[in-house]
């Protein structure tokens, strides 16, 4: 089952309070980027019809139908660093990645 590390998750829940938003973080894998799919990640009101709504520490996740077939192992993680910051998906079902990280082949 997707996962986000506490860090993540205390990230995005900061990111909403700053932004005085409700709702939760929605993940999802399209099309593009240069290895043929790439990860999305919005913040929303509200889940979808056919979203799955996972409960994460207080944070509620979307995820679509198609993208949960290739985010059911992933991890996300939020990496603060000296060459910057941002989220990280460590996905183990991603057969091939492109140089940046972002974008994978299923």
């Amino acid at each position: 089952m997707l996962s986000l590390t506490p860090t993540a998750i205390a990230k995005v829940k900061l990111i909403l309070t700053e932004r005085g938003e409700e709702g939760g973080l929605r993940i999802a894998v399209g099309g593009g980027g240069c290895s043929g799919l790439q990860y999305q990640m919005s913040l929303e009101k509200e889940a979808s019809a056919d979203d799955q709504v996972i409960e994460m520490e207080g944070l509620r996740v979307f995820i679509d139908s198609q993208s949960r077939l290739y985010l059911a192992n992933a991890q996300i993680d939020y990496i603060e660093g000296p060459d910057g910051s941002g989220f990280k998906f460590d996905n183990p079902d991603a057969h091939n990645n492109c140089n940046c990280g972002e974008t994978f082949y299923a």
